[in-house]
């Protein structure tokens, strides 16, 4: 099929993280829907912390406890240069605050472990069980290890060890419009066929920005990708790199459990848009091969195949 998008022959950095996948449950939707939303809402990796996002909700069918329910994704660095175990460990540390700052608050709800073929475990007893101050018990529910947490409003439930595991961060892709309801629609339309592949969570979902791997100000970290802003088109002058007609560059930024993942999320979410009247060009953000332990080409997606 002919399409008058253009697909810029170019690739996609990805690299290593360390992640664990996560089911979280509650009474209601409205109650559940904040506790993924609130615990996966500052994606920070690139600032040295952790992201997350929602994968997909689940009908009380789904999951252990017979309540609605949420499939999340947390992920962290992992750092060559300060190892595996360092890295383990501060993740582990970050996870605990999103569980115990965002989910735990929230009441009647619970979190229980989602990850198959875990490389590893990490015991929650200390950093969230003891939020009980040591009224904090371990009992059988579900067929799973839980730890209790008294609360006022009682209790909160967590799945003892959670898994961990290294995947694949970074995926992302451009999209090119002429319009700002064309990049709206697109936007839309990338994160719903997307969130068709199982394992994949869009940390940023529909983002403004465009980072870069250098920097005036490393105090801030990834700032501006000013080669791709349209406002400075004008000022930059032949520098500029915004195609002639575009007046908006969304990036979609994606995180999956492993490259297979990632390739069929990169697929889905190019073709999403490609019939849109007003998006002009698909293209990504990679730095010429220097960030990423991974390239996925354009060319090896078999887009409209």
């Amino acid at each position: 099929m002919a399409y008058k998008v253009t697909i810029d022959d170019t690739f996609v950095e990805a690299f290593t993280g360390i992640f664990s996948r996560v089911i979280v449950t509650a009474d209601d939707m409205e109650t559940l829907t904040a506790a993924a939303n609130d615990s996966t809402a500052t994606p920070s990796v690139v600032i040295g912390r952790t992201e997350g996002g929602v994968e997909r909700y689940l009908t009380e069918e789904e999951t252990p406890d017979g309540r609605v329910g949420a499939i999340l994704q947390f992920w962290g660095e992992l750092s060559e240069r300060k190892g595996f175990e360092k890295c383990l460990e501060k993740f582990e540390k970050e996870l605990s605050y999103k569980i115990r700052q965002d989910i735990l608050v929230k009441p009647f709800t619970a979190v229980f472990d989602a990850l198959s073929n875990a490389e590893g475990k990490m015991d929650m007893m200390e950093r969230v069980g003891h939020c009980g101050d040591g009224y904090e018990w371990v009992e059988q529910r579900y067929g799973r290890e839980v730890i209790v947490v008294p609360l006022m409003v009682p209790d909160f439930v967590i799945e003892r060890r959670i898994g961990y595991a290294r995947g694949i961060m970074g995926g992302n892709f451009w999209v090119m419009c002429k319009t700002k309801q064309a990049l709206k629609e697109a936007g839309k339309k990338s994160l719903a066929a997307m969130h068709t592949i199982s394992g994949v969570v869009t940390s940023f979902d529909v983002c403004s920005a465009g980072s870069k791997p250098e920097t005036s100000f490393p105090e801030i970290g990834p700032t501006t990708n000013h080669l791709y802003c349209p406002s400075l088109k004008d000022r930059l002058g032949k520098k500029s790199l915004v195609p002639e007609g575009v007046n908006y560059i969304a990036e979609l930024v994606f995180d999956g459990i492993n490259l297979d993942v990632i390739k069929k999320a990169l697929k889905a979410g190019i073709e999403a848009v490609l019939d849109i009247e007003g998006v002009t060009c698909v293209s990504a953000g990679n730095y010429g091969g220097k960030l990423g332990q991974y390239k996925v080409s354009f060319s090896e997606l078999g887009i409209n195949e």
